[in-house]
């Protein structure tokens, strides 16, 4: 029965029964972390094999990795990542371990520099505004916050974000210069961007000759089931429709190995990656080239990255599995909250009652159980 339907005295009784229990639940001393998506030490543990990967030095084409240079990083691991990426390898740039790194960067040398397609930097217009589809990525937003450019929130549909507003701001405004996306099980919520709206974030005509869309594709092979989510190929779509310089491909090992020790990615076309290397040689002489080679010998090829991340989901799996099955038998049917159910990625998205989820989450804490 929902909520709305009972009486005041079972409505009363069921308020009680709930206090008991959450008296219950306090009482057990819990200390559960659940915000972050933090890797558990036993999906870190599949990855210690980065703590003994010694041996020779010296990358596949003789570089040896102790010493300067490769701004591009190593080869053979942007071929490990090029496919899941979609980006060639050719295009596609290893880094240090953080790919919201780059992701701040790239806000800040187009502030300093003149974009391909731009007329001027960032810093010299008016005022920069990004598009983002919410719910989001709130370290997103941090950076436009840190870096003063203006949010405008779009809808987000179970397809990706509502295309018809992203076209309407972005086709009319010059002053918007980019958008987040997150395309393969958004954070939170899980949605996969239907090829569709990737089409038209390709296609669109946008007001701005220096649009960007950022590309976080954090979760791309972040899969709980054996039939992963496909996305279509932005850059490819972007070249095929006369904007070959709208995107930037943004990933990282960060859920994949070590969360504080792996290697980030940046992809896009040929000028933009100029220019990327034109601003990052002036900071920077190399990035860690050991800690790349010592990630080639875990995964090898594509293939070991996917059953790498096959081992993580048999992990994963039975927690996502536990959280469904718990909410369902204490929550299911009452009409007080909704939840997803996603195919990959790493959070499960709570909705209730507006105006409860602040309280919802002082309550957890307060229990022991952290969430974000």
């Amino acid at each position: 029965m929902t909520a709305p339907a009972l009486t005041i005295e079972e409505l009363t009784a069921q308020r009680d029964r709930a206090r008991q229990d959450y008296l219950a639940l306090s009482a057990r001393g819990l200390k559960l972390d659940l915000t972050r998506g933090k890797p558990s030490p036993s999906q870190l543990d599949l990855s210690d094999g980065l703590l003994e990967a010694a041996g020779p030095a010296v990358a596949a084409d003789g570089t040896d990795v102790r010493n300067y240079g490769g701004l591009q990083g190593l080869p053979e691991l942007r071929a490990i990542f090029s496919e899941a990426l979609q980006v060639p390898v050719e295009r596609l740039l290893a880094a240090g371990n953080s790919s919201l790194e780059l992701m701040h960067d790239a806000v800040v040398f187009a502030m300093l520099g003149v974009l391909p397609g731009a007329r001027r930097r960032w810093v010299e217009e008016p005022e920069v505004v990004f598009l983002c589809p919410v719910p989001g990525y709130d370290r997103h937003f941090g950076v436009c916050e840190r870096l003063g450019v203006k949010m405008v929130p779009v809808p987000m549909t179970p397809e990706g974000p509502d295309m018809d507003v992203v076209e309407r701001l972005a086709g009319q405004d010059p002053r918007v210069k980019g958008i987040w996306c997150v395309p393969k099980y958004s954070n939170p919520d899980g949605a996969v961007y239907a090829d569709e709206t990737v089409r038209r974030l390709a296609a669109m005509t946008t007001a701005a000759p220096d649009f960007r869309i950022f590309w976080d594709n954090a979760y791309a092979v972040h899969h709980l089931t054996d039939e992963p989510a496909g996305i279509a190929d932005l850059l490819a779509l972007c070249a095929e429709h006369g904007h070959p310089d709208r995107a930037f491909v943004f990933g990282s090992t960060s859920k994949i190995t070590f969360a504080g020790g792996g290697v980030a990615f940046f992809g896009s076309s040929e000028a933009n990656l100029r220019w990327w290397l034109s601003h990052t040689s002036k900071r920077s002489i190399g990035p860690d080239k050991v800690n790349q080679l010592r990630h080639v010998r875990l995964l090898r090829d594509a293939e070991g990255l996917r059953e790498h991340m096959r081992r993580h989901a048999a992990l994963l799996r039975p927690k996502f599995d536990a959280v469904d099955r718990i909410l369902t038998a204490e929550l299911g049917g009452t009409g007080l909250a909704s939840w997803t159910r996603p195919a990959g990625g790493y959070f499960v998205s709570l909705e209730v009652p507006e105006g409860c989820a602040r309280e919802v989450v002082a309550k957890a804490g307060e229990a022991g159980i952290v969430l974000t």
